[in-house]
């Protein structure tokens, strides 16, 4: 019985910081090219978590993504490298932009 509540709870994803996550993207300045919920020049964040809905791998491949910029998955315009924002910070995002971009 005791294993019937502890299991849930250890395997439940933690819920993505929203208030860390917004910070991060205004101070690296993501949000001139990036939106929650509609295109600017690259994709909004919902429409990212839309399209990796249910991919394993989806962290990683964001994480290199954004870390090394690239092209033409969204469009032709690239996105360039952002190798100042840390590891953590980085994480932090994209975690919350696979859990929808959540105002709250």
């Amino acid at each position: 019985l005791l294993a019937a509540c502890v299991l849930p709870t250890a395997v439940a994803q933690k819920a993505p910081d929203t208030a860390a996550a917004l910070s991060i993207v205004q101070k690296n300045n993501c949000l001139s090219c990036h939106a929650v919920d509609s295109q600017v020049v690259g994709p909004a964040y919902r429409e990212i978590a839309k399209k990796y809905h249910g991919d394993a791998s989806a962290p990683d491949k964001l994480f290199t993504k954004v870390r090394n910029g690239g092209a033409f998955v969204w469009g032709e315009v690239p996105m360039p490298p952002n190798p100042n924002i840390s590891d953590a910070d980085l994480h932090t995002v994209i975690a919350w932009i696979l859990a929808g971009a959540p105002d709250k």
